[in-house]
């Protein structure tokens, strides 16, 4: 079931692209599925392209040198059920045999508890890109065809389906564990925020 979401009430604008009022530039975190439009947004904000990959069952993975400089394109490696290793929605040994997210893995950053520690979950904003699969499936075979990204390499619809179907379950979780997420449902589109029934919030960027 598509991730249910609703247009934000105010937004700011940073270098033109619109982001939820409060987001500061170096707070911002990208990520998505293969050919949802990372790379292009990163583009426009003028920040670190270079996808860097981070596993989000390892201990304080927000302290990743990967993160130091934003705002940042990332993949993230996710534990599944059954496998011992994390893998990205691209690894062909999770596509061949995709299994549920193992969500009590996934290592969630600490608040403050006491005034001079970091707010890790205060720290990032994670820009979730969520598009439409079958634009996607476009748009990665049109890259198929001159062979620009090696992840491109083989792929079917149902595939690109299920790893936009896992990081739409990815924004929901870090929005239930109190991180600062919002989402985009199209290429170039404007911030949303996840509509939550088990959240008596229906604002997913958390102050």
């Amino acid at each position: 079931m598509p991730l249910n979401s609703a247009e934000l009430d105010g937004v700011d604008w940073i270098k033109g692209v619109a982001v939820p009022h409060g987001v500061r530039f170096r707070q911002i975190i990208v990520t998505g599925p293969p050919g949802s439009g990372k790379s292009s947004l990163i583009q426009k904000l003028g920040g670190w392209p270079e996808e860097g990959c981070i596993d989000l069952a390892q201990d304080h993975w927000w302290r990743s040198r990967i993160l130091a400089f934003r705002p940042r394109e990332v993949h993230f490696r996710i534990p599944f059920k059954g496998f011992r290793d994390s893998h990205t929605v691209f690894d062909r040994a999770w596509l061949d045999a995709p299994t549920p997210v193992d969500y009590g893995r996934i290592h969630v950053p600490p608040g403050r508890l006491w005034f001079f520690q970091t707010d890790w979950k205060a720290r990032f904003v994670f820009d979730f890109q969520l598009s439409p699969a079958n634009r996607i499936y476009t748009i990665r075979k049109a890259r198929a065809a001159v062979q620009s990204h090696p992840v491109d390499r083989t792929f079917t619809k149902t595939e690109i389906e299920r790893q936009c179907a896992i990081y739409e379950l990815l924004a929901q979780h870090f929005h239930r564990c109190g991180m600062r997420v919002f989402v985009r449902t199209d290429f170039e589109g404007m911030p949303r925020t996840i509509i939550d029934t088990e959240d008596s919030s229906a604002d997913s960027v958390r102050t």
